[in-house]
């Protein structure tokens, strides 16, 4: 039975994965399956680009029983979207809930793609929430979160979605996040990770997996907001951008910065580890695993 007011437990820390998405079935469940071994909260999928997301969904909810499956976040403008209430609640009714959809409001060109209007971001993102309150069954406000920066977007989602999951954001803007959004609302940062402990190194691998995002205009105005300026704003970010977004050095000084989140008003973190290299970063998932019971 599908318990629609049931919320998703995350737990504190969890592993986005742009990757996880992308590989075979039979490999994707088994580094599911290890992840759930390993304790994580959550596996976060990224970068949803059709039906089939829900399948890989599936497959991660099925390989174990211990983590939650997120997404982060769908494009409301997507196939993933349109098939969201459905989906999501078959997955629940036979998983539980487990599942936390998330959805982004994108930008015009993502709607006039699929010949859909742009008006403002927050009418747009209201009319998409209208839908799936709307669906039979509907996707429940506590298993949905919105890919929010502004306060306005913040704002919308407290007042109808779990939460929220921010990205390319600083801990110190959890507190700010806390403030809009009160003590219950979900706060799920995303937080880039880099094992290395070389900071010119660490600096480069971080570039190469978030720097092109600071380049997009809706992180450069959050940015902004967060204190960063021009000279930050540069390509690929300052050494300064890249510092306050993005964990690098060691396993302890990781588990303190995920700790820093946590302080300033954070519920839960996804980390996104990043080596440089291409495929899934296996190796280093499983050097901070003893983070998932900390």
């Amino acid at each position: 039975m599908n318990d629609q007011n049931a919320p998703v437990a995350l737990g504190r820390v969890g592993m986005w994965s742009i990757e996880l998405s992308g590989i075979e079935p039979a490999a994707a469940t088994e580094v599911a399956a290890e992840l759930h071994s390993q304790g994580w909260g959550a596996i976060w999928l990224v970068g949803a680009g059709g039906p089939g997301m829900w399948n890989a969904a599936e497959r991660m909810l099925d390989a174990g029983s211990e983590a939650a499956v997120a997404f982060g976040v769908m494009s409301i403008w997507g196939a993933d979207a349109d098939v969201a209430p459905a989906e999501h609640d078959r997955l629940t009714g036979k998983f539980g809930p487990r599942l936390m959809s998330g959805f982004g409001v994108s930008n015009p060109h993502s709607a006039a793609a699929v010949g859909k209007d742009f008006t403002t971001p927050i009418n747009e993102m209201n009319k998409y929430l209208d839908l799936l309150d709307g669906a039979a069954p509907a996707l429940p406000p506590s298993q949905r979160l919105l890919g929010a920066l502004g306060p306005r977007m913040v704002d919308l989602a407290g007042r109808r979605t779990a939460g929220i999951h921010p990205f390319l954001v600083t801990a110190e803007s959890n507190a700010g996040y806390r403030d809009l959004l009160g003590a219950e609302a979900l706060i799920a940062p995303h937080l880039g990770v880099v094992l290395e402990e070389d900071p010119a190194r660490a600096r480069a691998i971080a570039r190469r997996g978030v720097g092109m995002f600071i380049g997009f205009p809706a992180y450069q105005a959050n940015l902004r907001r967060l204190g960063f300026t021009d000279a930050d704003l540069v390509p690929g970010g300052s050494d300064r951008l890249i510092d306050a977004t993005v964990a690098w050095g060691s396993v302890d000084r990781i588990a303190d910065r995920i700790a820093e989140h946590h302080a300033a008003g954070a519920d839960h973190v996804a980390l996104h580890v990043m080596n440089g290299q291409p495929g899934l970063p296996l190796a280093e998932w499983r050097e901070l695993a003893p983070l998932a019971r900390r």
